[in-house]
């Protein structure tokens, strides 16, 4: 049952419960509904207690990779084309609001960390 989360403990429990439901082929909208709160209070404790300093949005983009241990090929969906992403992750160009946005849905984080 989805509650405020108060430990380091609970938050993985709940990020590994949210990522399972995230990678399910065809989810209902029960399993999509339930993955938006867990989103929200993952979000919400990370905010709260792990907070990311102040970074370039390339170098946020990046960190945010490292921990879930993706690829620059991953982020395809977000930027549509590898010379995209390379210039974004290089420093080259920065993401548009639609990126942004994107990036957010992406990685359940707030568009505030790419801005």
């Amino acid at each position: 049952m989805p509650k405020v989360i108060e430990s380091d403990e609970e938050f993985d429990r709940l990020a590994e419960k949210m990522e399972a439901l995230d990678l399910k082929k065809n989810p209902a909208p029960e399993e999509q509904a339930l993955s938006a709160l867990l989103a929200r209070l993952v979000q919400d404790y990370d905010d709260r207690y792990h907070a990311l300093p102040a970074l370039p949005p390339h170098k946020t983009i990046a960190f945010l990779m490292d921990q879930r241990s993706l690829r620059q090929a991953d982020l395809l969906p977000v930027f549509g084309s590898r010379s995209v992403v390379s210039d974004v992750l290089n420093g080259k160009r920065e993401p548009s609001k639609g990126h942004v946005r994107k990036l957010a849905e992406y990685f359940h984080v707030s568009p505030e960390l790419f801005l």
